[in-house]
């Protein structure tokens, strides 16, 4: 009965008849795996539980822990707002329609040429490993060219990597 009552709970993500904390408390006890049993624990008042404490920053925040939304209390968007405004007037606007035989071929693989060649910073280290610094330049210089925000580090890695001949 109580596992009934804990599965219409969690189901009704906590808007439902709360099961009792001694019903939880026995459910958490008999599956000590059954994080959602950990939770309902806690959320009904039985205290943090250390193994859903210790778990929570690998698992996705749990719906029975977040307060309903009085949908009542939203504020819709003033009737000027620009982007309304815009979905009014232009409804066309918004749809995205393939143009006449305009279908594109889907790909699953990549597409490499002889002239694209993977280049990532762990080649450039191998390279390295191998005492082959031009190579690891080289490699450090197309990351750069791809990468404009990285310049700036793959600059001194050109440079940390000429002036250990």
């Amino acid at each position: 009965m109580e596992l009934e009552r804990f599965a219409a709970y969690v189901l009704s993500e906590g808007r439902g008849e709360a099961p009792s904390p001694e019903g939880i408390a026995e459910i958490a006890a008999r599956w000590p795996w059954f994080t959602a049993a950990r939770i309902v624990r806690s959320a009904i008042g039985g205290g943090a539980d250390a193994a859903a404490v210790v778990t929570e920053p690998f698992r996705a925040p749990s719906s029975l822990l977040c307060h309903a939304v009085d949908a009542a209390a939203l504020v819709p968007p003033p009737a000027d707002d620009p982007i309304e405004r815009f979905l009014r007037e232009r409804p066309e606007e918004l749809r995205i329609v393939a143009e006449e035989g305009e279908a594109e071929e889907i790909r699953t693989e990549a597409e490499l040429d002889e002239e694209d060649e993977l280049v990532t910073e762990e080649l450039a280290e191998i390279y390295l490993a191998q005492g082959l610094r031009e190579e690891a330049c080289s490699i450090y210089r197309k990351l750069s060219l791809r990468n404009p925000e990285k310049s700036v580090y793959f600059a001194k890695l050109i440079e940390r990597t000429k002036n250990n001949n």
